[in-house]
């Protein structure tokens, strides 16, 4: 099967590996589509890997034993190679497990952990049924496209009474947009990118300020009459967005930091004790919620297009990573076989 390797700094090309196979709970998916998170940034640093990619749609082509999934199945792949028997697994926060399984080595085969190629191994407890009426497109966006700040929002109750901000408009804060617009909510991006500013606003934003105007925080202060918002949401993963995030939330607010980044300064009595903020970190959502995911993805529809704004054949990877550099584009999807 064909899969993307990272061969040096901004070189990749596809490689050859073995077809992976069914074992245990272990199914094996034709991967149809990749959507494309921030692999772009071992491909610039030249981090040498063929295990790229921790998200895909696709279709169910062999399992090991009777199960949850059959073959011919269409599913959205979730994250991780957790265990399935802790009690984060059993509570459905799969995602923080501690416990994580080897693939490879339980099914005896040798690839077959990347999304970037054209067959994974995963779980069938981790396969999301995709409905019907949902496009495989639209449904791979329930990982990282739509997944953390859904989650964030689930976490943070943000509803139509909110006004919602979201620092650092990539795809991950613009999947926070539609998010937060799906709920009613008041929407203030943050994001420097005029392209992704723009799209912002496309997707459901009502305003998005420019984080380097030194009157940022005053600026969202002025849009919530001196309050500051109900519940921030961090994608930026830099120490100033999340900085900006903390100033501009009202008293007893709530903030979810979902980009990951270095060492941020909280000052635990002005910021926490005095101001009286929750602060949370969110990787993703509760497995639990998945079918709330996917009705809310049937819904939205025509928005997920503009939300998608590229999509590249897999031998054409190398153009896809350049274009995420630049920063003009949305979400991007890689098809493995083209």
């Amino acid at each position: 099967m064909n899969v993307v390797a990272i061969t040096g700094q901004s070189a990749c090309e596809l490689v050859q590996r073995p077809m992976p196979r069914a074992g245990a709970d272990f199914a094996v998916v034709k991967v149809l589509v990749a959507p494309m998170c921030t692999e772009f940034k071992a491909y610039s640093a030249g981090s040498n890997t063929d295990r790229l990619g921790h998200e895909a749609g696709g279709e169910v082509v062999e399992v090991a034993q009777p199960g949850r999934v059959k073959v011919g199945d269409r599913v959205v792949v979730m994250p991780q190679y957790p265990c399935g028997v802790c009690r984060l697994c059993l509570n459905g926060e799969y995602i923080h497990c501690r416990n994580l399984v080897n693939p490879l080595a339980i099914t005896g085969s040798e690839a077959g952990t990347a999304t970037y190629a054209q067959y994974l191994l995963k779980q069938d407890w981790l396969l999301a049924p995709v409905p019907p009426e949902v496009s495989l497109e639209h449904a791979s966006l329930a990982c990282c496209g739509l997944g953390p700040t859904f989650g964030a929002m689930e976490t943070l109750r943000v509803d139509a009474h909110d006004t919602v901000l979201i620092t650092g408009l990539g795809p991950v804060g613009l999947g926070g947009v539609i998010n937060g617009a799906c709920r009613g909510a008041r929407v203030i991006g943050v994001e420097s990118n005029p392209y992704r500013a723009r799209l912002a606003k496309e997707l459901g934003a009502d305003v998005v300020v420019n984080p380097e105007h030194p009157d940022a925080v005053r600026h969202i202060l002025d849009l919530t009459d001196g309050e500051g918002v109900d519940a921030a949401i961090d994608c930026s993963g830099i120490a100033t967005g999340q900085r900006l995030a903390i100033d501009a939330t009202r008293r007893r607010g709530k903030i979810a930091f979902v980009g990951e980044a270095g060492d941020l300064t909280v000052n635990v009595s002005n910021d926490l004790i005095r101001k009286g903020l929750t602060l949370v970190g969110q990787w993703h959502y509760n497995r639990g919620l998945v079918p709330a995911m996917m009705r809310m993805i049937g819904d939205l529809g025509p928005k997920l297009d503009r939300f998608i704004t590229h999509s590249f054949p897999m031998s054409e990877v190398q153009d896809a990573f350049e274009l995420q550099l630049t920063g003009q584009c949305g979400k991007v999807l890689l098809r493995p076989w083209g």
